[in-house]
């Protein structure tokens, strides 16, 4: 696949946690205030975009204009491109969009932005004048995807994680012992003042009001995280009765967005923070499981994604995965021979938050700049999604020649 990311050309937002600092920044018009400010802080000019990609999963007010939308706010006027909505799966599947149409010729410099509120989320009401009383129906977007599930099966969430656990034999400890050991990988991250994040993160982050007229606040970095001890977990009942999954063992909603330059190879190199690191995308997979067992989904994923890469889980160097739940790493790990402390190095969303669109983004920057720091390899990021399914992609960074 000849589609490419410029070094450095990408960037979020730190994740807040739901209620938090962003939750009443618009997502869209948010993301492109950020945006806007990354380009002009690579001295880029947004007119050289020519399309783009929105992902976004939790509609906002007049979301319906998109991607068209974002990319007039940010003087990118000639770009257009779809809005993509693929719960937790949706940045790696704009990705992939994008680097479709940068392989076919479609387009020559391609801004995949990713963005969500999990705050604050919209009440639906569908009318239906044939219903009992000409009453129609109502539907908190958020709250009821969480709470009532999958409509195809009725099973939360949480239930997924639960029915792998039981299968495969994972307990609230080994759950637990998971945490743990992500915590410790994300300290890492946040070392030196933050120095991993500050890799791809512009911190101390300056919170905006909603009209983006005035700085209300700054914060250093991901904000709302509950730090885990292992006496804290141990006091931890299972969500759900004769479970073994609590609330330490899966992760929290959250605010952000992200974005990320795809491009051909002597494109990047010309907008290239350095242009002796040259990031490649080679593989992308998608899987779809047993209904009602999620957690599953990220391991046939990533097996497509290694094949059309021509790799094998031995040749790749670096892995990073979406785990909502402590169980996708115990059952990823089960089945590729990785060990738990392998993968995940420097932060993952079990950690920091699942703003669900913008996630996977930042999950791949950390791969790159954590390929950067071994001078090069392949990385693979691959992460689950609603409905049993997951997406992967697998990166090659390496020295221009």
């Amino acid at each position: 696949m000849n589609a490419w990311v410029p070094y450095g050309c990408y960037w979020s937002t730190p994740f807040a946690k739901w209620q938090g600092s962003f939750a009443n920044l618009h997502a869209v018009t948010f993301a492109a205030h950020i945006t806007a400010k990354e380009l002009k802080r690579r001295n880029l000019d947004p007119a050289m975009i020519d399309a783009g990609v929105l992902g976004i999963s939790i509609p906002q007010r007049s979301s319906f204009y998109g991607l068209p939308w974002l990319t007039g706010l940010i003087g990118a006027k000639g770009a257009g491109g779809p809005t993509i909505s693929q719960a937790c799966a949706t940045s790696v599947r704009s990705l992939l969009t994008a680097a479709t149409d940068i392989d076919a010729g479609r387009s020559k410099v391609t801004l995949v932005q990713c963005c969500d509120r999990l705050s604050n989320g919209p009440h639906v009401y569908y009318p239906n004048s044939a219903g009992a009383g000409g009453t129609g129906d109502a539907e908190n977007w958020v709250m009821d995807s969480f709470v009532e599930g999958d409509p195809l099966t009725g099973k939360a969430m949480v239930v997924t994680a639960e029915n792998v656990a039981k299968r495969y034999g994972f307990t609230t400890e080994q759950q637990h012992e998971v945490v743990l050991i992500r915590q410790a990988q994300y300290e890492v991250a946040c070392a030196n003042g933050n120095a991993f994040q500050k890799r791809y993160m512009t911190l101390p982050f300056e919170v905006p009001d909603a009209r983006f007229s005035k700085i209300v606040k700054v914060i250093e970095s991901d904000e709302g995280l509950t730090r885990s001890t292992s006496e804290g977990l141990a006091r931890l009942k299972p969500v759900a009765a004769g479970g073994t999954v609590t609330f330490g063992g899966q992760t929290h909603p959250a605010d952000a967005n992200a974005a990320m330059i795809v491009t051909s190879r002597d494109k990047a190199r010309d907008l290239s923070r350095n242009n002796q690191v040259e990031i490649r995308l080679i593989g992308f997979g998608q899987s779809r499981v047993e209904l009602a067992y999620m957690p599953e989904a990220p391991v046939p994923a990533a097996k497509e994604a290694l094949q059309q890469a021509e790799l094998s889980i031995g040749q790749i160097d670096a892995v990073k995965t979406h785990n909502p739940f402590a169980v996708n790493d115990l059952y990823f790990a089960a089945q590729t021979g990785l060990s738990v402390e392998g993968f995940n190095n420097n932060g993952c969303s079990l950690i920091y938050g699942h703003p669900q669109a913008p996630m996977g983004l930042r999950a791949i920057m950390e791969l790159i700049e954590e390929l950067v720091q071994q001078g090069g390899g392949r990385g693979l990021f691959t992460g689950c999604a609603a409905g049993d399914t997951a997406m992967a992609v697998v990166v090659e960074v390496g020295d221009a020649h």
